[in-house]
């Protein structure tokens, strides 16, 4: 391997501190990543004075990310060798007072601190990925977009290189595996997600570490466990899958007609909510139902392997028969010694009648209160399998019972624009078209229950969003019509 090193003196301030430039590298050489720096250090005879001069001296010291400004003093310092030395800016010398702070020039004059030559060795490790060591190996023409983005699931980076920097794929990867203890497997997707399957997987290709996609990932104080090669997962919705699950409230029947390994139901059904959760894809059905058992919720989810449109229609039905119950005893207390005019015998029977007056038994609801549909490429597509959901069960609902109609959280793309105005019309008006009822825009984030909510940017011009409304009547009670029983093929949809 080559090594290259280069001494600069003070004055040379500008690329001081940053890394020896090879555009000509193809694969990783670490040990071409060295730079020699000659400074100048305040050494600090009394150890206890460290934090204090630390302080005093803050606009002298050498403040950069991951160089330490605190070291112990050079072997050929006139000094006791335990000593400790803080690194000077760039332009200090040790030969020229007027380059000195007046606090410094007080502290030398006191003989409380020295000035001295430091000579500081920099190597790869103290180099970051994007500012330093990427900036040193890439083509000048290549510098203006430098991939920094990466999802990651568990151990796994996600990277989705464009064209122009493929040819150093290899390099990327390995710096940014580098850089990234975490990190053990680096992944470059090679075609879009969902282009040659319907379970959102994609095709990839290993850049650098193990072919290891059994993953590990801790969410909302969950943990889930599942092959990444062979199911969906996107840690960036994590604050998504945070938000609608705390629209949910304990007690409540939750249809997830997409649930992938479980990022809405698990966290849901530790919350005590009742959810029915379907994935088309056998492993992500497997892992979800591994993740419920790893999670201890499996009393809560009712898991399904079948597709979306007949489970919508099949669980209703099938939640109007369920009797599922759980029983939320109280966390056993700490009672009273017994009293002269209590015996001990007493005392368990006691207590038990008090556990059993505050138990509290929580029972399956008869209806869901809200369906997710998390399939943004085509779920808009599924809608009519709402139409005649509850035709003849009209008696289940308001102005019946207190019962409202379930509101449906459904995920869907669109274009991007500044306010998302032309976005939420173009999204309600393919709801309305889907269910043959018109969703009315919302004009204000506050009017009725209708919302259309920016979840993130996909891509450069387009966006994903949820769009959130109740199930009208006039759809859910709707008789006569088919539309939502067959089961037609999956198409993707996208808003434009």
């Amino acid at each position: 391997m080559t090594t290259t090193s280069q001494s600069l003196q003070p004055d040379d301030s500008t690329d001081m501190f940053r890394p020896p430039v090879n555009r000509a590298m193809r694969i990783l050489d670490r040990a071409f990543f060295q730079k020699d720096v000659n400074l100048a250090a305040a050494c600090i005879p009394d150890k206890k004075n460290i934090a204090t001069f630390l302080k005093d001296l803050h606009n002298d010291v050498v403040r950069i990310d991951r160089i330490r400004p605190v070291r112990t003093v050079p072997p050929n310092a006139f000094t006791d060798q335990n000593a400790k030395c803080l690194l000077l800016t760039p332009g200090t010398r040790t030969d020229d007072e007027s380059s000195w702070s007046s606090r410094l020039q007080e502290l030398v004059k006191a003989r409380q601190v020295f000035v001295i030559p430091y000579h500081l060795k920099l190597d790869y490790s103290v180099w970051s990925y994007l500012d330093d060591i990427i900036s040193a190996i890439l083509p000048e023409d290549k510098q203006n977009e430098i991939p920094v983005g990466f999802s990651t699931a568990g151990h796994v980076a996600h990277l989705n290189l464009r064209d122009q920097y493929l040819p150093y794929k290899t390099l990327i990867a390995s710096v940014l595996m580098d850089k990234n203890p975490v990190i053990r497997t680096v992944i470059n997707k090679t075609d879009d997600v969902g282009e040659e399957s319907d379970f959102r997987t994609f095709k990839y290709e290993v850049l650098a570490g193990p072919d290891e996609m059994n993953v590990e990932v801790r969410e909302q104080d969950c943990v889930f466990k599942f092959d990444y090669s062979k199911v969906y997962w996107n840690s960036r919705l994590g604050t998504e899958h945070s938000r609608m699950v705390l629209k949910f409230q304990p007690g409540e029947a939750v249809c997830d007609v997409m649930a992938g390994v479980g990022p809405f139901a698990v966290p849901a059904a530790k919350n005590k909510v009742w959810v029915w959760a379907n994935d088309l894809n056998p492993e992500s059905h497997k892992s979800l139902i591994a993740n419920a058992m790893r999670n201890k919720v499996t009393r809560f989810i009712r898991p399904s392997c079948a597709d979306g449109r007949f489970f919508i229609r099949t669980a209703a039905s099938r939640l109007l028969t369920s009797n599922r119950q759980f029983v939320i005893r109280p966390k056993p207390t700490h009672t009273a010694p017994p009293t002269e005019r209590q015996s001990p015998s007493h005392r368990p029977k006691r207590a038990a009648a008090t556990a059993a007056a505050a138990a509290v038994v929580l029972k399956e609801p008869k209806t869901f209160s809200h369906y997710i549909l998390n399939l943004p490429a085509s779920a808009l597509t599924f809608l009519p399998a709402f139409i005649g959901l509850y035709a003849g069960r009209e008696d289940l609902f308001h102005p019946h019972t207190e019962v409202k109609l379930p509101l449906i959280h459904i995920y869907c793309f669109s274009t991007k624009s500044d306010d998302n105005k032309t976005e939420r019309e173009k999204i309600c008006a393919e709801i309305s078209r889907q269910l043959g009822c018109e969703i009315k825009v919302p004009r204000k984030a506050d009017e009725g229950e209708t919302e259309i909510y920016d979840v993130r940017d996909v891509s450069p011009q387009k966006r994903m969003f949820c769009a959130t409304f109740r199930l009208p009547a006039e759809v859910a009670f709707r008789q006569g019509d088919d539309s939502g029983k067959e089961l037609g093929k999956i198409r993707k949809v996208t808003v434009i």
